[in-house]
């Protein structure tokens, strides 16, 4: 590996370290996985399985920013924004991030929305 390769490694390992930290202190944390097909530059569709459940969305990034909105099995709708680093690593992108979201529509409480 060459040093470049070596301190780009460091530098995500230490953002995804950090961000944890910071996650340790937030009062209400999820965690989940999921994939997105890119349509367009800057542009994926995506499915995710997580603590709040089963999510299918489209979101746009630009560089470390990205921005969201997502339908759960709820059939709540929610808008999120995020910021995160992400690196190749054996073939494969990995990455940590740390965001926000929020529900946009409830289908159980349409008028509050």
């Amino acid at each position: 590996m060459t040093p470049m390769k070596n301190l780009r490694h460091l530098v995500v390992a230490s953002a995804a370290a950090a961000m944890l930290l910071l996650l340790a202190g937030c009062s209400s944390m999820g965690v989940g996985v999921g994939i997105g097909v890119p349509i367009m530059p800057g542009v994926s569709i995506g499915v995710g399985v997580g603590s709040g459940g089963v999510n299918v969305g489209v979101s746009a990034s630009k560089g470390p920013v990205g921005v969201g909105v997502g339908v759960n099995q709820k059939g709540q709708v929610s808008a999120g924004a995020g910021v995160g680093v992400g690196t190749n690593v054996g073939g494969v992108s990995v990455g940590v991030g740390v965001g926000s979201s929020t529900v946009i529509y409830d289908p159980k409480e349409p008028e509050k929305r």
